[in-house]
């Protein structure tokens, strides 16, 4: 039992391997920061999706980008479209632009043509080893992607913030410069060093964050950086992220089904509920629900 009458999951994918192509599902034998991609190396449709859901009151949902490659970006949101039209799933889109591009109002017309489309997410950071790979921490530096930022404001798309802890402070310095901007932390921020030193940097740089007003954070993605983790392993984390942001602008979601490489559905949801037990009904409410409908315009 849930004790909530519904859930929004604000985090989670889908693909299907035959309509776009994505580079690192489609490559065998490579390991990530994440694990081993094998057992989700195959689609992952709506039927899936609901069926790892199970009899938990999930209402809505929210689509995350998930490594499409660029030039199938506008595929991948109009497919999306159609499964949320005949399936009722996902309710919301966020997709893949690379804020860079010269052609990057182009690309914006061309997902916006979709309606549940909702903001884009363009990584700026994973793990310190695959960032030394992509050189994606660079986008922290571009002036092009700090325009690509304004755009969005402009278009009142929201943008979905994926990094690591060391590069939040850098983050939020170039946020500061798109106040109207609304940003969504994924995954609290990625913490994986679960050194002191690293949990520190990680607090601070939630802090950070959270003295912008226009950053929620979504709680989610835990068993990428701690497969093996419990509840009593990562309540000190998911508190720690609500102390710092309040219920108000906590967001809960899934990341299935790449986290359920290390858990199922049931266990990551109850896990999260449980440890919200002892904050009043309105609280939960809006952590389980509300900020993500209030974010993401459902």
């Amino acid at each position: 039992m849930t004790g909530l009458a519904r859930l929004i999951d604000a985090h989670h994918h889908l693909w299907d391997l035959g309509h776009c192509h994505y580079p690192w599902l489609m490559e065998k034998g490579v390991r990530r920061f994440f694990g081993d991609p094998a057992p989700i190396q195959k689609d992952y449709l709506v039927s899936d999706f609901r069926a790892d859901i199970g009899d938990l009151p999930v209402e809505k949902s929210v689509h995350i980008q998930v490594g499409v490659r660029p030039e199938d970006a506008v595929k991948e949101t109009a497919w999306l479209q159609k499964m949320g039209e005949a399936h009722g799933l996902p309710s919301a889109i966020v997709a893949f632009t690379d804020l860079t591009s010269p052609d990057l109002e182009r690309q914006l017309d061309a997902h916006t043509q979709h309606d549940r489309l909702r903001g884009i997410r363009q990584i700026v950071g994973r793990s310190a080893e695959e960032d030394r790979k992509t050189g994606t921490r660079g986008l922290l530096s571009n002036p092009a992607f700090l325009e690509g930022l304004r755009a969005l404001s402009h278009r009142d798309l929201s943008f979905d913030l994926q990094l690591t802890p060391p590069l939040m402070q850098a983050a939020a310095n170039v946020l500061e410069q798109v106040a109207e901007l609304k940003v969504a932390l994924c995954h609290a921020g990625s913490p994986s060093d679960f050194s002191e030193a690293g949990l520190l940097e990680w607090r601070e740089g939630l802090r950070r964050l959270a003295a912008l007003p226009n950053v929620i954070c979504k709680v989610s993605g835990f068993g990428m950086f701690q497969p093996d983790w419990t509840t009593q392993d990562i309540r000190p984390l998911v508190l720690t992220a609500i102390d710092i942001f309040g219920p108000d602008r906590i967001a809960f979601g899934s990341n299935f089904p790449v986290d359920g490489l290390a858990a199922s559905y049931t266990r990551v949801m109850n896990a999260y509920l449980d440890i919200t037990d002892g904050f009043s009904t309105g609280e939960r409410v809006a952590m389980f629900a509300g900020v993500a409908e209030r974010f993401y315009r459902l």
